[in-house]
């Protein structure tokens, strides 16, 4: 079991960037995947991003390609979703999670723990 915090949200222009966190707590992060994902007002919460348990894979939205990196430091029990470039579209809740298999997943049934989000708004 792994209990996660996200942090690093906030509210920006169009063009600027944020790093968001996700600090875990419990032994067994370093071997979970890892991935974040965000839902909008009136859409559907789809994935963002994703990383297995060593780093050696990751996954990105056709939407994020190219302006948003994961990545992770296990001996810190953090991961982390680097936003550069952000778009008024960008604007969402965005929740962290863990998946015990530590491969990585695109669907929400993949992950076994969950954080509780963080606001991320961009304005024009």
């Amino acid at each position: 079991q792994v209990q996660l915090v996200e942090s690093g949200g906030g509210l920006v222009q169009a063009g600027d960037s944020l790093r968001l966190s996700c600090k875990a707590s419990g032994r067994s992060f370093s071997t979970n995947a890892m991935g974040w994902f965000r839902q909008a007002p009136g859409k559907e919460r789809e994935i963002v991003a994703a990383i297995s348990w060593n780093g050696g894979t990751t996954y990105y939205a056709d939407s994020v390609k190219g302006r948003f990196t994961i990545s992770r430091v296990n001996a810190q029990n953090t991961g982390y979703l680097q936003m550069n470039s952000l778009k008024p579209e960008d604007t969402a809740v965005y929740v962290c999670a863990a998946a015990s298999r530590g491969r990585i997943s695109t669907t929400t049934t993949g992950y076994d723990n969950w954080g509780q989000g963080t606001q991320v708004t961009v304005s024009s």
